[in-house]
């Protein structure tokens, strides 16, 4: 019954309007420990079962998350580890788990923490928006009252300890979620990507790692968690999305000064697609509703807005549809129920003149 009530709205860091629609989302990640025991690669069922109840007992005296919902990833089905992974609540990895793993999740979805994915906790803060520090802290004060329950694998010298020496130091890892389109259609979207690359920050897609960035949506993190601090990792992922935004924002303005009829038209075929399509694969959904995200943006569109497009990409993901028509899905069928949720919810939607 949890994912059952979970897709019956969006998550709360997409039902919100935020940063005229460039940062979609902000999320930090930590990556922790415990003392003296093996990590979930290494040890064996009985140890993470062990662990994964005695970790549940330790969160339930952190206030955060003292009321959280707690799933074992066991017991979910494909599709509900689906949903869940759609909605970032997830990795791919933690959803092939077996017993001993179980996801806490605050019922808003703000605060998620992973028992024995990788590490032995992945706790995580996500929000709407260009919110990093506010993030940061939320997750901080959950980890800093949970560590005066457990002990940390923590070392004077490494910082905390991880079973992936890449997260070792800090076991930080902060991203935004950005979109842009207007770096798309003038071009420029490679080299700002390269850029970022050459900078130590990795650029991912719409799913997180491995995932393609389709629908011109880009998560943008840090790399290095050793040798640098959290408000010096913050601070500089802040300055270079800062610096993102204002190269898209740019962007969009040249679109409509120099190259107007070629954005309307863009926005007006993407419409008319979504409106009239009698199937619509998942990725060229989302790559039309981001096309139409920014009509929207630009003034394009009347009578929606950019969080109505946000839910309409999450309903329509693979894993939201067959769990709402409570069966699995053949791919044609998929195709066919998205076409018509798109046309339902952008019935009354109508482009600028």
């Amino acid at each position: 019954m949890v994912v059952d009530d979970l897709v019956k709205h969006p998550g709360s860091w997409l039902s919100t309007e935020n940063d005229a629609g460039v940062v979609v989302s902000s999320r930090v990640r930590l990556a922790r420990n415990i003392r003296g025991i093996a990590f979930p690669g290494w040890a064996g069922e009985d140890e993470c079962v062990k662990l994964c109840k005695g970790l549940r007992e330790a969160l339930k005296k952190v206030p955060a998350v003292a009321n959280a919902l707690f799933m074992e990833v066991a017991k979910l089905s494909p599709v509900e580890k689906e949903v869940l992974k759609e909605r970032h609540l997830i990795s791919s990895e933690f959803a092939e788990r077996g017993a001993g793993s179980g996801l806490v999740v605050t019922g808003d979805e703000r605060i998620a923490i992973m028992i024995n994915e990788e590490d032995h906790l992945r706790l995580q803060a996500i929000s709407p928006g260009m919110n990093l520090l506010s993030v940061w802290e939320e997750i901080n004060a959950v980890d800093s009252e949970l560590g005066r329950h457990v002990e940390y694998a923590f070392s004077p010298s490494l910082g905390y300890l991880t079973a992936c020496p890449s997260n070792a130091g800090t076991g930080l890892r902060a991203s935004v979620m950005i979109h842009m389109p207007g770096l798309r259609l003038m071009g420029e979207v490679e080299q700002v990507t390269k850029a970022l690359t050459r900078m130590d920050f990795a650029v991912r897609g719409l799913l997180g790692e491995g995932s393609d960035a389709y629908g011109n949506m880009f998560q943008v993190s840090n790399q290095s968690t050793l040798g640098e601090n959290e408000t010096d990792i913050m601070a500089r992922l802040i300055q270079v999305v800062d610096e993102v935004v204002r190269q898209e924002r740019n962007a969009r303005a040249r679109l409509l000064e120099s190259r107007r009829s070629f954005v309307m038209d863009q926005v007006g075929r993407s419409f008319g697609l979504l409106t009239h399509a009698g199937l619509m694969p998942s990725m060229e959904a989302v790559d039309l509703l981001s096309t139409l995200k920014l009509g929207v943006e630009l003034g394009l569109v009347r009578n929606l807005t950019a969080a109505a497009i946000h839910e309409i990409i999450l309903l329509t993901q693979p894993g939201h549809m067959q769990k709402i028509a409570g069966k699995i899905l053949e791919a044609q069928e998929r195709d066919e129920t998205r076409a018509k949720i798109v046309k339902d919810k952008l019935r009354g939607v109508s482009l600028s003149k």
